[in-house]
């Protein structure tokens, strides 16, 4: 449920704003409202800021374990020594990183920048040159200051033969020839540009530009040691940043005594924990009006959900997206289909064993300090993964007959792959069977976001909700007609189907766009006659959207089944038995590569398209937007670090 949020404005003495945000910061409950600000202050830690992000992004690629640390060469280690020198890896001095190592490490990154530029250049002109040899470019000054001019030309084939004789021939290759005009241009064609410097300098050039990135490497290497401290400092920043968008963002009453002049600051705060924010006021001397939101606020949302329906959490965080303080919380629904979803879309009873197994290594390992809730949901999505897979009887993509029969005897014949294998006709009635599951689950959570819609609303537009049900009803036994009628079992096209979806489309017609009237509401409808319309296309095409639970359980079915099918292929080689141990190794490494980029590809899978049933069609006829705003009070949040 989605927690109701009190808009608060606190009073406080000018003279004590910024004692009183570090006490409005103890208390920890204020979400503060959005301000655009600016100060010198400011200015300056947003500065601090991106220069510590700039360089954790280039130490991120340089962080130091054992191994690399070994790696290090004897001179680039003196290197590293001297440039590591003088820091601390485990403290900060105000909340700050090291003195110097910022500024070090961006000058270092400018410096590898500016390098590997210089690094590009040559290579390319060594490029340009090398086929013309080895040669000194300043012997052609010295020759003509001896009255012999030398012009150095590239030229096709074809332009060579046009030209008069008299030419030195230096080579040729597929490119062209290279040639040298002795006192003379030649028409029509522009001289070869003579480098700078002879091709045994630019690769001296090289090899010392090279010296100095491994020296450079080197030097980020040691200093990624480091990396803690800025991430601390980032940590610090942003509550400092934060604290004095806040300071800046109180508003302050002009033309008043210093001693008598006051500032307020408003925010918000969940209904249930204003009574701290009470306290905190009665012990500070703050002034404080707490009143129910405007239409017009951005008021940010909390939710507070039971233990089962928080397990969603982890993915709804991951994702970034929130529900609207004045729009339903789906997330128990989210988890119950998202659950469904997952297993449907792996659909595979052995990747399900390997989902459990790791979700529950994981409980074991941290269950001392406190399971976190992506573990919890691992376990969860397993079972589901689990259960489907053993309800269809697919097991890391075998084929029946190499399925033990203890396990065939524990699927469901209605969808499982033991009854398909019987026959063509047994196939398609095991595909229509999924198909029709499939277009069920849709029936059944897109008319749970209508009720859902029409548990919140208070007016006659619930009769709008219950004529889209009508028409999802209708629409799902015409879709079953049309789409999962096959030659071993047809579906008919039910009269009712018709007759229900078209009363559900006058209903929604009529009431919709109820507010207050329904003359008003009918002519809203008319005034988007092309999206009323268009609507009927969308309700086909939202049933129609979760066939691909199917379709995409299907697609990863068929990878697994390839890389088994080329695993036993690969297997079946003849030879020596040296031969048989290097033709396991092969299999064995194929089907561990090939099993491991199909739960890959599924975990894509399920975000594209799991994800998007819940958020997109389900949300959709809920009437869910997700365009809320995350409740973050301000508070300390700086981790302890050991």
């Amino acid at each position: 449920m989605i927690v109701p949020m009190k808009k608060v404005s606190l009073v406080v003495m000018e003279k004590s704003r910024e004692a009183s945000l570090e006490k409005l910061r103890e208390a920890g409950v204020l979400h503060l409202e959005k301000r655009n600000v600016r100060s010198d202050a400011l200015s300056k830690l947003l500065d601090r800021k991106a220069k510590v992000e700039t360089a954790l992004g280039i130490l991120r690629s340089y962080s130091l374990d054992k191994k690399a640390a070994g790696k290090i060469s004897a001179d680039g280690g003196k290197q590293a020594d001297a440039a590591g020198e003088g820091f601390s890896s485990s403290e900060t001095i105000n909340g700050e990183a090291p003195p110097d190592l910022v500024s070090r490490v961006l000058e270092l990154g400018d410096e590898k920048k500016t390098l590997q530029e210089q690094l590009l250049v040559n290579a390319k002109e060594r490029s340009r040159i090398e086929k013309w040899g080895n040669f000194d470019p300043r012997s052609f000054a010295e020759f003509a200051e001896k009255g012999i001019v030398l012009i150095p030309y590239e030229l096709s084939p074809k332009a060579y033969e046009s030209l008069p004789e008299g030419l030195i021939l230096l080579g040729q290759d597929k490119a062209g020839l290279r040639v040298l005009s002795v006192g003379k241009d030649l028409p029509g064609e522009s001289p070869w540009i003579l480098p700078e410097h002879s091709l045994a300098e630019i690769d001296a050039l090289i090899a010392d530009i090279q010296d100095k990135l491994a020296g450079i490497e080197n030097q980020l290497s040691a200093l990624a040691r480091q990396e803690a401290s800025l991430e601390l400092e980032q940590e610090s920043l942003m509550e400092r940043i934060e604290f004095e968008t806040a300071r800046a963002g109180m508003e302050t009453v002009e033309d008043a005594p210093e001693e008598f002049t006051v500032s307020w600051i408003t925010g918000f705060v969940p209904q249930d924990e204003l009574g701290v924010l009470k306290r905190a006021a009665a012990e500070n001397g703050w002034a404080l009006m707490a009143d129910d939101p405007g239409e017009d606020d951005n008021v940010p949302t909390k939710l507070k959900n039971n233990r089962l329906a928080s397990l969603i959490r982890p993915l709804t965080d991951f994702l970034e997206v929130v529900p609207g303080y004045n729009e339903i919380d789906i997330s128990g629904f989210f988890l119950f289909f998202f659950v469904i979803f997952f297993g449907m879309i792996f659909g595979d009873a052995g990747y399900g064993a390997l989902i459990l197994l790791a979700g529950i290594i994981g409980i074991l390992k941290t269950a001392r300090r406190g399971v976190p809730p992506i573990l919890k949901l691992l376990l969860l999505l397993g079972l589901s993964n689990f259960t489907w897979g053993l309800l269809t009887c697919s097991w890391f993509g075998l084929k029946v007959a190499q399925i033990p029969a203890v396990l065939q005897g524990l699927s469901l014949p209605l969808i499982s792959n033991v009854t398909a294998d019987k026959s063509a006709f047994d196939q398609a009635i095991v595909q229509q069977n999924l198909m029709i599951f499939c277009f069920s689950l849709a029936l059944l959570q897109l008319s749970i976001g209508h009720i859902l819609a029409i548990a919140h609303d208070r007016s006659l537009k619930i009769l709008g909700h219950i004529g889209s049900i009508a028409m999802l009803g209708g629409m799902y036994f015409i879709i079953l007609s049309l789409i999962a009628s096959n030659e071993a079992r047809s579906i008919p096209m039910y009269p009712m189907a018709v007759y229900g979806f078209a009363g559900g489309f006058v209903l929604n017609f009529v009431f919709a766009s109820y507010e207050g009237s329904i003359g008003r509401s009918i002519l809203e409808s008319l005034k988007n006659i092309i999206s009323v319309i268009l609507g009927i296309a969308n309700v086909f095409s939202d049933i129609m959207s979760y066939i691909r639970l199917w379709a995409v359980g299907l697609a990863g079915a068929a990878i697994a089944d390839t890389v088994d099918t080329m695993a036993l292929q690969i297997g079946g080689t003849s030879g020596p038995v040296v031969a048989h141990f290097l033709v396991f190794i092969l299999a064995v490494v194929l089907l561990v590569f090939g099993h491991g980029l199909n739960l890959v590809l599924n975990v894509l899978s399920v975000l594209v398209h799991g994800v998007r049933l819940n958020t997109l069609e389900f949300s959709g006829h809920v009437g869910l937007t997700w365009a809320g705003t995350a409740y973050k009070p301000f508070a300390k949040r700086i981790r302890s670090r050991e």
